[in-house]
């Protein structure tokens, strides 16, 4: 999402301007920002969702598999 654009760096003194300077383009900045659309933004989320899901019942099973297994093998100790 970046966006091309000639940059004129001039060499002012890093102060310059202020935080009112940093404040105003940061403004800018986000106006340029393209936001992923309602619909992105569901189907990016159910994604994140499901994956989050498989991986928690991957890792409970294997805690499982292992805390059932050592049990097992630290019982004929």
């Amino acid at each position: 999402m970046a966006v091309k654009e000639n940059v004129n760096l001039t060499k002012s003194s890093p102060n310059r301007g202020g935080i009112l300077k940093f404040f105003r383009e940061v403004k800018a900045e986000v106006k340029r920002i393209t936001w992923p659309s309602k619909n992105d933004t569901k189907k990016a989320l159910i994604a994140v969702g499901v994956v989050v899901l498989i991986y928690i019942i991957l890792v409970g099973g294997l805690d499982y598999i292992f805390q059932n297994l050592f049990e097992f093998i630290l019982k004929f100790k």
